[in-house]
């Protein structure tokens, strides 16, 4: 068994705990990591494994929260899209509080759509009935304000830890994926990715788990 599956079984298996001990209310989970550390594909496992238990769940990724290349041009950040200042920190509170509250038949979430570095508006679907939410993202553990509001909103909260060896390893390969040169490549992972990391990493506020995932992701 790989170390991301043993990971998100050990994630669901905790969650579908909390659920059980809330008695039906919805519960929102929170994975958070560096950018190449994992998180995504843990938490998409975990919802997984939820489903097959008979649990409903969904993916909540925080990405769509990220500004509009326009807006970032107007900011002069967008060569640093991935900044913790390039995110819409109250959107996303706001719409955790949504889901959190549950008063709605369905909320509709956007989702960062990577092949064109975009959010694409309303692109998910999370009905009334979903009954465990995992939301995935850089800095939803973070201090400083406004996002040290969002820690609260999280009924289980879990951190991601990756050597920075393997972190460069996995960020080469994603832009790699996309086409990009090595110039490219390396000023994204050296000057923005890697920089983003350990600012995740060195803020992040103290998790209900933190799991390690060495090795290829």
């Amino acid at each position: 068994m790989s170390t991301i599956d043993t990971n998100a079984r050990d994630i669901a298996t905790l969650a579908m705990q909390r659920f059980a001990d809330r008695q039906g209310q919805r519960l929102i989970i929170a994975i958070a990591g560096a950018p190449g550390s994992g998180k995504s594909t843990i938490a998409e496992r975990v919802v997984d494994l939820i489903c097959e238990s008979g649990t409903s769940a969904a993916l909540f990724p925080m990405d769509g929260y990220h500004y509009d290349d326009a807006v970032l041009e107007t900011m002069g950040r967008r060569a640093f899209k991935g900044a913790i200042d390039t995110f819409d920190a109250h959107g996303l509170r706001h719409m955790l509080e949504r889901l959190k509250a549950n008063e709605d038949d369905v909320i509709a979430v956007p989702v960062f759509d990577r092949s064109i570095e975009i959010a694409r508006a309303g692109a998910r679907l999370i009905a009334q009935s979903v009954q465990i939410i995992v939301c995935e993202g850089n800095y939803l553990l973070a201090r400083q304000s406004p996002w040290d509001r969002l820690k609260p909103i999280f009924d289980f909260t879990v951190f991601v830890d990756v050597e920075t060896v393997d972190l460069r390893e996995r960020l080469r390969s994603r832009w790699r994926g996309f086409g990009l040169d090595e110039a490219e490549i390396n000023r994204k992972v050296e000057e923005n990715d890697l920089p983003n990391g350990a600012f995740i990493t060195q803020t992040a506020a103290e998790p209900d788990l933190r799991l390690k995932n060495p090795g290829s992701a």
